[in-house]
C-alpha cells in the first residue's frame, strides 16, 4: 500500500482509512483504487471497525476524469479479458466485509465519492456537505455501484432527479434523504465518526457481522424467505461472550441504555 495515496492508522479497535489526494480533491483512480482494496483487506484482519475519510477539505469528488478521458481515447487499454469492476470488487469489500464501516463526509461527495460513501454503514456529514451524480452533465453513467448502493439510500425519483438536472444535496438535504444519518458542525464529521465507532467497536464481532450482512441480502429476499435466513441466524449456536453478555444484563451488570445525541 503506498501511503501516499490512503493513509493507514490503527487506534485500539478502530482502522482510520483516509483517501490522500487533496490536491485532486480525492478522485478515485485506479491506484487509489488498489491502495484501498489494501488498506480495506488490512483492517479486515486488525481492525473491528474501520473509519473512511478524506484528508483536505473534500471528502472525494470521484471518478478521476483524466483517467477517464484516457481510457476513453484509447491511451490505457482495456484487459484482453472481462473481469468485474475494480470499484465494486473493493466497495463490495467495505460493505459486505466482516467489519462495519463509518464514513466521515465533508465537502464535496459527488459521483465515485457518493459511490464510495454509501458502501459505508452509517454516514456522518458535516455542514460543508455538497452531494451531487455528475454523470449526466459528463456523457457518462454512474459505473461504481451507484445503481444499487445510492437508489437503495435514497430511491429512484431522487436518485433520478440527481442525475438528470445534476442537483446538488446540501448537508440538510443530505440527512433528509438519508444520505448521512448523522450531521454534525464543519469540521467535526470525523471526530464523530470515530466515536461512533468506538460505540459500535463495543459490540460483539459476530453481532457485527450479521448487522452488516445478513441485513441487506435480506432486504432482497421475499418477506417468506427472509424470516426463513432470520430464523436461521438467531437460532445459531451463541459464542461464550455472548452468553456472558446475556448473563450480564440478567444479573443487572450490563451497561444501561442511553440516548446519545444525533
Amino acid at each position: 500500500m503506498n501511503e501516499s495515496l490512503i493513509t493507514y492508522q490503527l487506534d485500539g479497535p478502530v482502522a482510520l482509512i483516509g483517501l490522500n489526494r487533496p490536491d485532486k480533491r480525492n478522485a478515485i483512480n485506479d491506484p487509489l483504487i488498489d491502495d484501498l482494496r489494501s488498506a480495506v483487506l488490512r483492517a479486515h484482519e486488525e481492525a473491528d471497525v474501520a473509519v473512511l475519510f478524506g484528508h483536505g477539505s473534500n471528502f472525494c469528488a470521484g471518478l478521476d476524469l483524466a483517467e477517464a478521458l484516457a481510457r476513453a481515447t484509447g491511451q490505457i487499454k482495456p484487459p484482453r479479458k472481462r473481469r468485474r469492476h475494480n470499484w465494486h470488487e473493493v466497495f463490495d469489500l467495505i460493505a459486505r466485509g466482516p467489519i462495519p464501516f463509518v464514513a466521515a463526509l465533508h465537502g464535496a461527495v459527488v459521483g465515485g465519492g457518493l459511490e464510495l460513501a454509501t458502501a459505508a454503514h452509517v454516514r456522518v456529514g458535516d455542514e460543508s456537505l455538497l452531494c451531487g451524480l455528475p454523470e449526466g452533465q459528463r456523457g457518462i453513467f454512474v459505473g461504481g455501484g451507484g445503481t444499487v448502493r445510492i437508489q437503495r439510500v435514497v430511491g429512484t425519483t431522487v436518485m433520478t432527479d440527481m442525475m438528470l438536472t445534476g442537483r446538488l444535496l446540501n448537508a440538510a438535504e443530505s440527512l433528509q434523504e438519508h444520505v448521512v444519518r448523522y450531521l454534525v458542525p464543519t469540521g467535526e464529521a470525523l471526530n464523530k465518526a470515530r466515536e461512533l465507532a468506538a460505540r459500535i467497536a463495543k459490540n460483539s464481532l459476530e453481532t457485527n457481522w450479521m448487522i452488516i450482512n445478513v441485513l441487506p441480502r435480506i432486504h432482497d429476499m421475499s418477506h417468506d424467505d427472509g424470516l426463513f435466513v432470520e430464523q436461521l441466524n438467531s437460532a445459531r449456536a451463541r459464542p461464550p461472550e455472548a452468553e456472558a453478555r446475556l448473563r450480564d444484563f440478567v444479573d443487572g451488570k450490563a451497561e444501561k441504555l442511553q440516548r446519545h445525541p444525533a
